[in-house]
Formats: C-alpha cells, structure tokens, sequence
C-alpha cells in the first residue's frame, strides 16, 4: 500500500476523500490538527503547553509538530500504508518530514493534489454544515452528500452547525493566502516527480475514482 500525502484547498473534500481510503484500503489517516487536539486531550505535559500557546493565539512549532507526527507514524498501523492529511502546511516542513522518514526507514510514494478552483471551492464551503454530536459532515449544495432531513445529522437527529467562518469573505482570504503558500510545497513535490494533480471539479465519486488509479 502506498503512503499518501494529501493536499487541496480549503473546501476541497480532503476530509472525504481520506474516510473512502481509509474505509475501503485501510489506510492509517494521520491528521496533524487531530494530533495537537488528542495530545491536548490526555493533558500531558507538552499538552497542557500546546493548550496554553492555542488560548494565545501563538502557532504551535515545526519542532513540536514534528516530534508528535514521528511519534505518530512509529506505530504498528501505518505499515499498511498511512494519509498524511494537514502536513506540510510550509516549505520548510517538507524538508523536516523528509528527515522523519529517513529517521524511520519510510517514504511518501505520492503526493496528491485536488485542484480546484475559487468559485466551486467557495461554492462548497459556504454550504459545509456538521454534526456537533457525531462531528458527521454535509453539504446543503451538494446532492451526494446532503442530509436527508434539511439541517438535520441522519444518524443523530440534532440540528446541524455551520463554522463562523464560512463566509464569501473569510473564505476568499483564506483560499488565496492559501494557494500562496502551497506553491512552493507543490514544486518541491513536482520537482521529486512524485506529485499527482487530481482534477477535483466533479463529484466526490468522481474525484476517488480518479485516486483509485493512482494509487
């Protein structure tokens, strides 16, 4: 199995597209948001500093961010292959995941990029609701993934949220620092030929077919 890198604009559905991977192959998801959260969580003590720095409002280190995702990847379930999802966010953390897998005697294999473009992105995003008891996700624009009561989480029945973010605004501040960014990562990516741009413009089906024959 191959290990994954995934990368896509705000709004993209990485998040979909990584629960069909895991579901159907069995990759281990690897989420460096869900690695500060759970080390937060168990109220350790580089939990209560990374707790203490987010109330602050200060951004959490590559070094720390670096050490939780090598503890992450040394464990038993990525050797099925893993889905590096939120990771690199900056060039220099390409170079910083590139010692970890040397470190640990692994490789990415592929890069995967879901290209698409402001409009259809925003156009997802301003209809993004979640469930705040099961944290489910639905789109109120988009037919596969609609609730099937409007507003209403299919498996717990409570009224679905929307994020204070998700406006025309924010959205188009957040995509284009966005895209700024992450052009030195995919050429970087390119440059080791093993980045793969998936056209995302379709349905979510669509777009996992399209990964299915990359990987």
């Amino acid at each position: 199995m191959k290990n994954i890198i995934f990368i896509a604009p705000p709004a993209a559905g990485k998040g979909t597209q990584s629960e069909l991977l895991v579901k159907k192959y069995g990759f281990a998801h690897v989420s460096t948001g869900d690695l500060l959260r759970n080390e937060v969580a168990e109220q350790t003590e580089l939990g209560r500093e990374i707790e203490e720095k987010m109330q602050q409002g200060i951004l959490i280190s590559n070094e720390i961010v670096s050490a939780l995702l090598k503890k992450r990847l040394s464990q038993k379930d990525n050797e099925a292959g893993y889905i590096l999802d939120g990771y690199p966010r900056k060039y220099e953390q390409c170079k910083m995941l590139e010692n970890i897998m040397q470190e640990l005697n692994m490789k990415v294999d592929v890069v995967l990029y879901l290209d698409m473009d402001e409009e259809t992105a925003m156009h997802r995003a301003l209809g993004r609701i979640t469930c705040p008891k099961c944290g489910r996700g639905f789109n109120r624009y988009e037919e596969a993934t609609k609730p099937k009561t409007e507003n209403i989480c299919d498996d717990c029945n409570v009224e679905l949220t929307s994020r204070s973010d998700d406006n025309e605004e924010s959205f188009k501040i957040r995509f284009n620092q966005y895209v700024n960014e992450v052009e030195p990562i995919l050429n970087y990516y390119k440059e080791l030929g093993i980045l793969k741009i998936i056209d995302n413009s379709g349905t979510p089906e669509s777009t996992f077919a399209k990964i299915e024959e990359v990987i």
